[in-house]
């Protein structure tokens, strides 16, 4: 792990060893990742990034396992695509007047025996507190392929309390309760995006347990139209999961008959945005 901060940011650890996500976060001597607190998937890749702040899905599949197209041995995508453990390589590491900057190269081999290139840059704004992440997923392959993308941004509910709430302009009546469904979990998928604007907001608190901040996210909505929330308070899972997300929460065969699949031809990129803060 990697340590970034500046400023008013919280203090982040970022995994060289998995496309450079965010494990621990620590706002004070409080860190928000849920840790252990995680619902046991059977695959140890995803089970490590569960832990952590924030892990990205794809590029080649998002959410749980599919069949891999035209395969005969009846293979199936791993959750949530193939990111995740694919080593970065750091090409800039810096901090100056306060502000701070991470960028890295992360090539990828896709399930199906392609090849992608995700470009990651983080910054952060000592002044502000803001961090933000920049991607760009480009198919090295020699095929055009489909591409999907999506954040999960995991916190540990344990530091909850029913004073914490879910705002943003794309939830019903602009805004609900952390408890959201049914128990002991639930989630829906909904779309994002607002007219007149190229980013959507959303802010989770007020949090107690970290001095009544808030956590505070905008995301890109161009090319993450869509906004899945997620949360399991099945022991021993206690987790809250924002999900800006590149696709509407059906499976590949519902997303291919609505010709809804982001193709990319070989050499042809993709990019996405996300920032948050504490504060």
């Amino acid at each position: 792990m990697r340590e970034f901060q500046a400023g008013r940011s919280p203090r982040i650890f970022l995994d060289e060893t998995s496309v450079l996500d965010i494990g621990s976060l620590f706002v004070g001597d409080t860190d928000i990742a849920p840790g252990r607190a995680i619902p046991d998937d059977g695959d140890p890749r995803i089970d490590h990034s569960l832990e952590g702040f924030l892990f990205t899905c794809g590029p080649d599949h998002i959410r749980h396992p599919e069949p891999i197209e035209g395969s005969s041995e009846g293979r199936k995508y791993p959750l949530h695509g193939s990111f995740s453990s694919h080593p970065a390589k750091i090409v800039a590491f810096e901090v100056t007047e306060g502000n701070a900057l991470a960028r890295a190269e992360v090539p990828v081999t896709l399930a199906d025996g392609g090849t992608a290139l995700l470009e990651r840059e983080w910054r952060i704004d000592g002044q502000s507190g803001e961090v933000s992440l920049s991607d760009s997923v480009t198919n090295t392959s020699d095929e055009i392929r489909p591409v999907f993308h999506m954040y999960h941004m995991n916190v540990g509910a344990r530091l909850f309390d029913d004073g914490v709430r879910l705002e943003g302009a794309m939830l019903e009546n602009g805004g609900h309760s952390w408890r959201f469904g049914e128990e002991p979990g639930s989630v829906f998928c909904v779309p994002a995006s607002q007219s007149g604007s190229d980013w959507a907001e959303l802010t989770l608190g007020p949090i107690a347990a970290i001095g009544g901040r808030s956590l505070k996210v905008a995301f890109r909505t161009d090319t993450l139209p869509y906004l899945q929330m997620w949360r399991n308070q099945k022991s021993p899972a206690n987790v809250l999961g924002i999900e800006p997300v590149s696709h509407r929460w059906v499976g590949r065969d519902d997303l291919r008959a609505a010709q809804e699949f982001n193709m990319l031809k070989p050499g042809e990129n993709r990019t996405y945005g996300l920032r948050f803060s504490i504060l």
